[in-house]
């Protein structure tokens, strides 16, 4: 777990005062760990804290509170009648767009959780492990102060294709930490009206000219409304470079794919890379069953072990 200070200053822009409350410590059985955090606003939140009683406790207390900062602790059995027999420490925070600005290029925030006093040696310590040597903390509270990495993205993944599937996927894969998702259709009328956190969205009436936009190392997923769009995508991505790319599709329609994109001058085994189906065939075909089988592939690239499935996926 870190802390994301797009998806932050993402949520600040969108709802205005945003409080984040993190699990800064626990005692004995508590439903999530250290770190685990969620965005409360008036009407709405994202994230979890583990859910149940403690999550709507704190929810409500987020909403009502007024100080910059506040530290409680709350014993799950006896205060919020939940069968975990542990505690936890909690910190719920207000920021000003001004603060995350002034946070942007650090890569661990620490801060006391009370009024501030001097900066602990092992608080200072972790901050300048990660100067010399690039070691990024867990997340920890020491002596008062609350020690957390900044989220940095690992993986780019661009998803091409706003329809059902498209939307099933960034719902599914949108509130994975480390991912950096960028969605791309022909016009801002193909995505719905609320998109999610954190996701960079592009309209573009010619998508297959943002190929080159995209990071060598990025991820891809091609699932627009049109074969032949996809197909033009294929062709740029094979041309451009990535790390890995899934193109929506049946047997059939991947064979009329490699067949073309051979004519249009690529070797077999580059072809080879573009994985068509995606997901898990087995599954089904609603858009829902298709997103968890793409995200199981994502997460763990070993059930995909590049092999071409057959499937009707169309």
């Amino acid at each position: 777990m870190a802390f994301d200070l797009a998806s932050l200053r993402a949520a600040m822009a969108r709802h205005g005062r945003v409080t984040r409350v993190v699990i800064a410590a626990t005692h004995g059985s508590t439903p999530r760990e250290v770190g685990a955090m969620m965005l409360v606003w008036e009407g709405g939140q994202s994230g979890t804290i583990g859910g149940g009683a403690l999550e709507f406790e704190l929810a409500r207390l987020a909403r009502a509170q007024t100080a910059p900062r506040r530290f409680s602790r709350h014993v799950l059995g006896p205060e919020m009648g939940q069968c975990c027999g542990g505690a936890v420490e909690v910190l719920s925070e207000v920021y000003t767009a001004a603060e995350l600005d002034a946070m942007a290029d650090r890569p661990v925030i620490a801060r006391a959780v009370s009024p501030k006093g001097e900066m602990p040696l092992a608080v200072s310590r972790l901050i300048a492990m990660e100067r010399a040597q690039g070691i990024l903390p867990d997340p920890q509270m020491i002596e008062g102060w609350m020690v957390e990495p900044v989220a940095r993205a690992s993986r780019a993944l661009w998803i091409w294709g706003a329809g059902h599937v498209g939307r099933a996927l960034v719902e599914v894969l949108a509130p994975l930490p480390g991912v950096q998702i960028t969605w791309v259709d022909t016009g801002v009328e193909r995505f719905p009206e609320h998109i999610p956190v954190g996701i960079s969205v592009l309209p573009a009436q010619d998508p297959a000219r943002l190929v080159g936009h995209a990071p060598r190392e990025a991820e891809h997923l091609v699932l627009t409304y049109s074969h032949a769009l996809d197909l033009e995508l294929c062709h740029a991505l094979l041309t451009h470079g990535f790390a890995s790319a899934g193109l929506i599709g049946s047997a059939t329609k991947w064979a009329r794919f490699a067949k073309r994109l051979a004519g249009l001058g690529h070797a077999p085994d580059q072809i080879a890379r573009i994985t068509c189906p995606i997901g898990q065939p087995a599954l089904g075909k609603h858009p829902q069953m298709i997103a968890i089988g793409v995200a199981a592939e994502f997460l763990n690239p070993a059930l995909n072990a590049g092999t071409k499935r057959r499937s009707s996926f169309a």
